[in-house]
């Protein structure tokens, strides 16, 4: 117990200074702690998703949705579309969705027990561990992939039995440690922050890290090798043929069906297969084109599939499409886009931007 103190204490005081300045951070001054909807929001964003990234996002939602009553009343196309960029859209549907049961039966107030918190829609035992924690200070464990290499290293633990008792070890280590402080919050986080800025994946900066005195692994020369890599499980190839289709500054798009990838989102006219890319002629009878050209191709990793993108510029027969809707450049920076899209819708824009410049050079 006292080396778990020891290592508590160690790192609460190095979070203490080198926290970083992150706005989910912020104290409340009216609760004189932080905001709990904020922290669910932050949470959600952070889950699978650096921090660079959430940053860019964070701000610019909670400002559109203050609170979490502000969230609930929201329409949920509203909601995707503030979220896109970041991926992964079923964590804005869940946290959505959540804001809606906090309001419908916890009175608008985020709960603050653990079975009412892992009740929300998207939120698990981290989740709830952390807004249990660090928001209200209760003494419940976190374990990320941050926390796990810590651990795994300071212990010196190989681990070579099976992935679930790896895990099952981590949390009851995590838990011997948060229940030896006096801020579960500091050490929850500080754990986390460790593991992001100086317990690295490769290379950690062990001279920098207020536990190297502690450090089996350091000790044993053990850091580059623990933990032991996790098996990834393979990706499924699917094949997905963009066609981009502008007319006198409008642009052709559809929405996504309400399940599956992107479910619900907006995009370029998209004709998807499992075994290959559409070919030209398919294109063209399907869509009823006039012409396509092929423009560029590039692959978009998600956690199951690997989706082969294949763009292509299309001129349609006229203002009736077989499929989609027109809208305005203005309205398509409104909609709900994932980043794979938004990037094709970009890229061609700039060149369909190019080519009119071109062609007014060339008539004068």
């Amino acid at each position: 117990m006292r080396r778990d103190q020891r290592i508590a204490r160690a790192l609460v005081d190095w979070f203490a200074v080198n926290a970083r300045d992150l706005p989910w951070r912020a104290i409340d001054p009216r609760l004189k702690r932080r905001d709990a909807y904020r922290s669910l929001v932050s949470e959600a964003m952070l889950q699978q998703t650096q921090v660079s990234r959430v940053l860019e996002k964070y701000s610019s939602f909670i400002a559109r949705f203050p609170d979490v009553r502000r969230l609930a009343r929201a329409d949920e196309q509203s909601v995707l579309a503030a979220w896109s960029g970041l991926g992964y859209y079923r964590r804005a549907r869940n946290l959505h969705r959540a804001a809606k049961m906090i309001v419908e039966e916890f009175g608008g107030e985020v709960p603050r027990d653990i079975g009412s918190l892992r009740r929300l829609p998207g939120v698990g035992r981290y989740t709830a561990g952390a807004i249990a924690s660090i928001v209200f200070g209760d003494a419940e464990p976190l374990v990320d992939g941050n926390v796990q290499r810590v651990l795994l290293r300071v212990e010196g633990r190989e681990m070579k039995e099976t992935e679930r008792a790896r895990e099952a070890w981590v949390r009851s280590r995590a838990d011997q440690l948060v229940k030896a402080t006096n801020d579960p919050g500091a050490m929850n986080e500080a754990m986390m922050e460790l593991g992001a800025t100086i317990c690295t994946p490769t290379n950690p900066r062990c001279k920098e890290c207020p536990l190297a005195k502690v450090c089996v692994a350091r000790r044993e020369g053990a850091q580059d090798r623990i933990p032991r890599p996790s098996k990834q499980a393979p990706r499924r190839d699917v094949f997905h043929s963009v066609v981009v289709i502008r007319l006198r500054g409008r642009v052709l798009v559809e929405q996504r069906p309400s399940t599956g990838l992107w479910a619900n989102m907006w995009q370029p006219i998209t004709i998807e297969r499992d075994d290959r890319p559409a070919t030209r002629a398919e294109i063209v009878r399907a869509l009823r084109l006039n012409a396509a050209a092929a423009a560029q191709r590039f692959d978009h990793m998600t956690s199951h599939r690997r989706v082969r993108f294949e763009v292509w510029e299309g001129r349609t027969m006229g203002t009736k499409p077989a499929r989609g809707v027109w809208v305005t450049e203005k309205r398509l920076d409104s909609l709900p886009i994932g980043n794979p899209q938004r990037r094709i819708l970009k890229s061609s824009g700039r060149r369909d931007a190019d080519g009119e410049m071109r062609k007014a050079q060339s008539e004068n």
